[in-house]
């Protein structure tokens, strides 16, 4: 199946589709194994949507219907250029104090597809969906990973890396993937 946007607010692919949560109510059996996250989901998304805080997005399979599969929640963010500064090619006219960013707030993949390279989709899909069609003019996906070692390898099999290490110690960690890396003849 081609590519296709279907309008701002969604991305078809490979017989899956990236979209904007509008019903709110078909998260109410999303179930991730983590009660934090499906909390999140199942009671304060909607809430976050109406704050203008931040934006759910499900993928879900064509031909299961509207039952998400991932969900996330995404976010402006902006990074500080200096912990990034010999990292990222800048020409130097373009080395603003910070990077601008979509952030991943929230991100869950329902238990019964966990284990079956459905996150590592899911997030191809993200970097995808931004860096084809840029929604927001963002250079980075920033995340602020728990800081539990499956998490963080999650990230970083996934093309994030770290900002710094200064946060080694804290409850999360934050990383960045730079989309600028991606080819776009995906």
């Amino acid at each position: 199946m081609p590519d296709s946007n279907n309008g701002r607010n969604s991305l078809s692919r490979d017989g899956w589709t990236l979209a904007k949560v509008e019903d709110f109510s078909a998260l109410a059996s999303f179930d991730c194994g983590d009660a934090d996250l499906n909390e999140f989901f199942r009671r304060d998304a909607l809430a976050h949507r109406k704050e203008l805080l931040a934006e759910t997005y499900s993928l879900c399979e064509d031909t299961a219907g509207p039952y998400p599969v991932a969900l996330m929640s995404l976010a402006n963010d902006a990074a500080l250029l200096k912990p990034l500064k010999d990292r990222l090619d800048l020409p130097p006219e373009k080395q603003y104090p910070a990077r601008p960013a979509v952030k991943i707030a929230r991100f869950a993949v329902h238990r019964d597809f966990q284990g079956r390279n459905t996150g590592p989709f899911a997030l191809n899909m993200l970097k995808y969906f931004f860096r084809t069609d840029n929604r927001t003019g963002c250079r980075l996906i920033t995340v602020d990973a728990y800081n539990r070692e499956p998490v963080l390898r999650f990230y970083g099999r996934n093309g994030f890396q770290f900002f710094h290490d200064k946060d080694a110690n804290r409850q999360t960690r934050v990383m960045y993937f730079d989309l600028k890396r991606l080819a776009l003849g995906l």
